[in-house]
């Protein structure tokens, strides 16, 4: 095995791990929920009087704080994400994670995060089981198919 050093961010990778784990944190603290995006998606889905405020704010500031970092960033700070793949492997891939959340009752985020934390066993189990499995899909992409 080999690593693409070009590519390589360790820092980048650490300093977001730590905002997460920070923005978990301080998330339950407030609100005492996990923060979960299938949940906080989900819980859109019927919408309940009184809980979609806070669930579209927070939609929509994950998808706001990539913008408003591109535009404050150096210009050469800021790269384009680099996908190693078709837009049918990525769709394929989405509906993939979609299945997997609302089987798992829970996405990454929520087990593998904010569960873990927790010491969840039934997070422990989840997070073993799509890391499995994602270890396992990356096999058989690269070296069977």
């Amino acid at each position: 095995m080999t690593i693409d050093w070009t590519n390589f961010t360790p820092w980048a990778s650490l300093s977001g791990g730590i905002l997460l784990g920070v923005a978990s944190a301080f998330f339950i603290l407030v609100n005492g929920r996990v923060l979960g995006i299938s949940g906080i998606l989900g819980g859109l889905l019927p919408p309940k009087l009184g809980d979609v405020g806070w669930r579209i704010a927070f939609l929509l500031g994950m998808l706001a704080a990539p913008l408003v970092y591109g535009l404050l960033a150096p210009a050469d700070f800021v790269q384009a994400p680099r996908i190693d793949a078709g837009f049918a492997t990525i769709v394929g891939a989405g509906l993939l994670v979609g299945l997997g959340t609302r089987y798992g009752s829970g996405c990454t985020s929520g087990h593998g995060v904010c569960g873990l934390s927790r010491l969840s066993p039934r997070s422990l189990v989840a997070t073993l089981a799509f890391m499995g499995a994602g270890f396992a899909m990356v096999f058989v992409v690269r070296h069977v198919l």
